[in-house]
């Protein structure tokens, strides 16, 4: 499972802290409190268990010791449209654990595309993985983030200008980089 989580970190590097896509994860990062985990699933089933197993890990480990995980599951093949239902599966299961306000789940998938744009636009890179993978966040950690951090709502808009001035090329290459 390492090549999955070697790639994975190189993504978190080269995409979301060197180009300021995300400008809370760097600190994670670097102190080492990010958990990585492969699933090996090839079902939703499957999936939402250790979902589940990822969600339990995380509320009962102090943040300073994890701060987030990144449940990586790069074997079932979804396509866009259905990873986007494992996504709100996944919120629903938040919900059904009475998690919600506790820990918030994102979405990353490799064909991540923007309503209304081409599938080779730098922009959705701002939401594409190497690989699917569902992000648990700590709400207390999001709230703290967001209360000190200003115009926390120009962050994606910002992420789009950033991927467009850095041109499709530039991404692409990057992108290719992952993987070599």
């Amino acid at each position: 499972m390492e090549p999955y989580i070697s790639i994975t970190k190189k993504w978190i590097q080269a995409f979301v802290i060197d180009l300021k896509l995300c400008p809370f994860a760097a600190k994670p990062f670097k102190q080492d409190r990010i958990h990585y985990r492969v699933t090996l699933a090839r079902s939703i089933d499957l999936l939402l268990e250790d979902f589940v197993k990822e969600l339990k890990q995380l509320v009962q480990t102090p943040p300073e010791s994890l701060e987030t995980t990144l449940l990586i599951h790069p074997f079932m093949g979804l396509s866009l449209s259905a990873y986007l239902d494992i996504v709100e599966i996944a919120n629903q299961t938040i919900e059904i654990c009475e998690l919600e306000g506790i820990v918030q789940v994102a979405g990353f998938h490799p064909e991540y595309q923007f309503e209304d744009s081409k599938s080779e636009d730098a922009s959705n890179f701002t939401n594409r993985s190497p690989y699917p993978m569902l992000h648990l966040l700590r709400e207390d950690s999001v709230s703290q983030a967001v209360d000190t951090y200003p115009d926390v709502e120009q962050i994606p808009n910002n992420n789009i200008i950033t991927l467009l001035t850095l041109g499709e090329e530039e991404v692409k290459e990057r992108w290719r980089d992952l993987f070599e």
